[in-house]
């Protein structure tokens, strides 16, 4: 742990909301001290931050959290420039200078913005700014949003390179079962394989928070597989997270990072890139991809749902519906439902104009599972 350098925090509403309304002053004031101190030891760090649409909520009197997407939406334009001041004001305190960066998934989904993205958060760091970044709510629409900011925060973990993702939370971490509810539930302290663990999320637990554990195992997978470390943490015991730069760890769940990490646009393909459409393949196709390490041959397709041009992104299934891999396709969806079943020089005779025999090539394809048990069995 003392080699982090670069730290990205994430921090939910449940931990900023104050229990009478609005933000909890104490609270970022904290995070912000925090800050400080990991700066002073020269480590560099980044701020997912929720809590506009709560601060929307306590300047505009709301009791409850708005339903609808227009209310959700006006609180978090009424609530984004009440926390960025708040932070603004006590990070000045301590000398230091925050940036807004608000990021729509859009932003992330098209290899192009999601680099430009990755350029302004290292230039930001390079000028010893701390980044406070939170989802574009109040543009943001159901089908392009990320969903809560555990996916977010882990999706900017990657982006920027971080060593280590510290998910502020309202309990000590993951447990065997629900401690509000089963007096013998256990924190695990580590964790591994975070298949194994699946099991024991829950949902939301508040009225302000939009996520739960479900949200914080989705992004500590997302986080270990591009190779950064994960530490759950009581935001009531925030300060325990300086004891990183002297090697030691917060009491928590700390999830150890993938020895197999994905790197560069593997790593956009996994996770950050919207799919277009669905290839359905068989059981030699997927011992060929996950056991072999192949490309993806039209031989091994089964058929395609949705609709895609050339060189877009899509997912890759077996015939039950599991997500195999994520990869760019080299036909459209027109023409792999054509060549479909078809041995590769085949290929030539139906599609004209083709530089390749692969519909997905190895180089542009990740697997989304690490382990797939049926594989062993297939022929």
């Amino acid at each position: 742990m003392n080699t982090v350098r670069r730290i990205l925090f994430k921090v939910g509403s449940s931990s900023l909301n104050h229990p009478d309304g609005g933000l909890n002053e104490k609270a970022i004031e904290e995070i912000t001290r925090i800050i400080s101190e990991f700066h002073h030891q020269g480590v560099e760090c980044i701020l997912v931050s929720s809590g506009a649409v709560a601060a929307g909520m306590g300047k505009l009197g709301l009791k409850t959290r708005p339903r609808d997407i227009a209310g959700k939406q006006a609180a978090a334009a009424v609530g984004q420039g009440v926390l960025m001041e708040r932070y603004a004001h006590y990070l000045g305190e301590l000398g230091l200078i925050g940036a807004q960066v608000l990021l729509s998934r859009i932003d992330l989904a098209e290899a192009a913005r999601y680099k430009n993205a990755q350029n302004t958060l290292e230039r930001l760091l390079r000028l010893n700014v701390v980044p406070i970044i939170n989802e574009n709510d109040t543009v943001a629409v159901e089908e392009l949003c990320f969903g809560d900011n555990d996916r977010l925060s882990a999706m900017v973990a990657g982006l920027v390179h971080a060593d280590l993702l510290i998910i502020l939370t309202d309990v000590d971490g993951l447990y065997t079962a629900n401690p509000k509810t089963d007096s013998t539930a256990q924190l695990i302290e580590e964790v591994q394989d975070i298949s194994k663990v699946e099991n024991m999320a829950s949902g939301a637990g508040s009225m302000i928070g939009t996520g739960g554990m479900v949200t914080k195992l989705k992004a500590a997978e997302i986080a270990t597989r591009c190779g950064i470390a994960v530490l759950l943490l009581n935001s009531a015991r925030m300060g325990e997270s300086l004891v990183i730069t002297s090697g030691n760890r917060p009491k928590g769940t700390y999830f150890a990072p993938s020895s197999h990490r994905l790197v560069g646009k593997k790593k956009w393909i996994a996770y950050a890139g919207l799919s277009e459409g669905t290839i359905i393949i068989d059981n030699g196709a997927v011992k060929a991809l996950v056991e072999e390490g192949k490309s993806l041959l039209a031989k091994g397709i089964i058929r395609v749902e949705g609709t895609w041009e050339r060189k877009e992104l899509v997912k890759i299934t077996d015939s039950c519906g599991q997500e195999i891999a994520r990869g760019i396709a080299e036909l459209s969806s027109e023409e792999v439902d054509i060549v479909k079943g078809c041995h590769s020089e085949q290929l030539h005779v139906y599609i004209k104009n083709l530089g390749c025999e692969e519909v997905v090539h190895r180089d542009n394809l990740t697997l989304m599972t690490e382990a797939y048990p049926s594989a062993r069995n297939l022929t």
